[in-house]
């Protein structure tokens, strides 16, 4: 599948997204900008990049597992959906859970972005459901 990716002025001399391997699922994308993100806190991290998704697919926005394991950064809305009709700016949602303040420096690897179908569905009220051994059982109640 082709996706049309346009640069913006911030992107200038940074790399597209790309697969850091031959059979990794999610591309490396970079940040176009600098924030020095406090513990606790999150910031939308530009990476002055735009998206033309073809129709029936998305990119979803995940975050990298090095980040996540070595400094507690990950994406906030994980993942987050970026859909085929969106022509704006991709910005990455990051929050710090680690200890210490995160650098984030222009052209680091914030994220992957993973290619996906999307299946749309036709929703109906109603008055009653199917049953079944679950039930309404929820949050942990299969694990009891």
């Amino acid at each position: 599948m082709n996706i049309a990716v346009k640069r913006l002025p911030a992107a200038e001399g940074l790399p597209l997204p790309a697969y850091a391997t031959e059979l990794a699922a999610g591309a490396d994308v970079c940040s176009a900008e600098e924030h020095n993100l406090a513990p606790g806190a999150w910031v939308a991290v530009g990476t002055g990049l735009a998206f033309e998704i073809p129709a029936g697919a998305e990119i979803q926005v995940r975050p990298r597992s090095g980040l996540a394991a070595r400094q507690g950064v990950t994406v906030l809305n994980a993942p987050g959906t970026i859909d085929a009709d969106y022509r704006g700016e991709l910005r990455v949602l990051l929050i710090n859970h680690g200890r210490e303040p995160f650098i984030i420096t222009r052209g680091m690897r914030i994220a992957q972005l993973v290619v996906a179908p999307v299946t749309r569905a036709a929703f109906s009220e109603a008055r009653r459901l199917s049953e079944t051994a679950r039930g309404e059982g929820g949050f942990g109640s299969t694990g009891r």
